[in-house]
C-alpha cells in the first residue's frame, strides 16, 4: 500500500509540472506557433475524451456496478459523469472570461496598443483558473493509481499532454507584459502544483472514506470533466488556430497514441 500511495503522488506531481514543459517551450519558441497550438490542442482533446470514455467512465461503472448493483450502479455512473460536467462548467462560469485556461490569444497579432496591465491580468487569472481546474484531476490521478496504477499511469500521461498547451497559456501572456521570463515561468510553474496538493488532501483527508463506491463516484465524475474540457475548450481553441486539418490530425493522434498507452499497461 505505502508502494503504491509513493507512486501515486509521484504521478500526480509528474502531471501537475508538465505546465512548466509548456511554459518552457513557449518562451523557447519567443512567440506562439498557430500550428503548433492548434495541433497541441487538438491532440490533447484526442487523448483527454478517449481515455475518459472508453477507460474512465468503463471503470467506474464496473466499481459501482459491483458495490451496489446493476441498477443503482448505472445511474450513478452515469449521475457522476454529468454531476462532473455541473462542476466544472460552475468553475468556468465563476471564473473571469479573461482566465479562461482554453482561451488562447493571438500573440503575434497583438499591437503596441495592448496595456501590459490588461495582459498580465491576463495571465495571472489564467494561472489561477487552471490552478482550480487541475485541482480536481489531482484527485482523480492519486486516486486512481491507488486502486490500479496502470489506469493510474494512463490518467497522469492524459493529465500531462493536457497541461502542457495550458503553461503555453500561461506563460505568454505573462511574458509578453512583463518581458520577464522567470516570472512567466514560475507562475505557470506554480499552476500546476495544485495537482499534487490535491493529491496531498486525497491522502490526508480523504483516505479513510476511499472505497469502491467513491473510487467509481470520482471516476464518473473526472471523465464528465475531462470531455467537459475538451468539447467546450480544447477543441474550439484548436480549430480557433487551424490550418488546414491540422487540429482534427492531433485529435486522432491523441486518440491513438492514449489507446496504445492503454494497451501497453494492460
Amino acid at each position: 500500500m505505502e508502494e503504491n500511495v509513493i507512486l501515486a503522488f509521484s504521478l500526480t506531481l509528474l502531471a501537475g509540472l508538465a505546465t512548466g514543459i509548456g511554459s518552457v517551450i513557449a518562451l523557447l519558441t519567443r512567440k506562439t506557433n498557430k500550428k503548433f497550438l492548434s495541433l497541441t490542442l487538438g491532440f490533447s482533446a484526442g487523448v483527454m475524451i478517449y481515455v475518459s470514455l472508453v477507460e474512465i467512465f468503463v471503470k467506474a461503472k464496473t466499481a459501482l456496478v459491483d458495490s451496489v448493483g446493476v441498477q443503482l450502479g448505472n445511474w450513478l455512473t452515469v449521475g457522476g459523469f454529468f454531476a462532473g460536467m455541473v462542476l466544472i462548467a460552475l468553475i468556468d462560469k465563476f471564473i473571469p472570461t479573461q482566465g479562461n485556461p482554453h482561451e488562447h490569444q493571438k500573440v503575434e497579432d497583438m499591437n503596441s496598443s495592448v496595456e501590459e496591465t490588461a495582459l498580465l491580468k491576463m495571465g495571472t487569472f489564467t494561472a489561477l483558473a487552471i490552478a482550480i481546474h487541475n485541482f480536481p484531476e489531482g484527485i482523480a490521478t492519486f486516486t486512481s493509481a491507488l486502486q490500479d496504477p496502470s489506469l493510474g499511469m494512463a490518467i497522469a500521461f492524459a493529465i500531462a499532454i493536457h497541461n502542457i498547451p495550458e503553461g503555453i497559456a500561461v506563460a505568454v501572456p505573462i511574458y509578453f507584459a512583463t518581458g520577464n521570463k522567470k516570472k512567466a515561468f514560475k507562475l505557470s510553474f506554480l499552476s500546476g502544483l495544485s495537482e499534487p496538493v490535491g493529491a496531498i488532501i486525497a491522502y490526508l483527508i480523504l483516505m479513510p472514506f476511499l472505497n469502491d463506491v467513491m473510487f467509481g463516484m470520482v471516476f464518473a465524475a473526472v471523465a464528465g470533466i475531462m470531455v467537459f474540457i475538451s468539447l467546450d475548450g480544447l477543441i474550439p481553441a484548436a480549430k480557433k488556430y487551424d490550418e488546414g486539418h491540422v487540429s482534427i490530425y492531433g485529435l486522432i493522434g491523441g486518440m491513438a497514441v492514449m489507446a496504445l498507452s492503454l494497451l501497453l499497461f494492460i
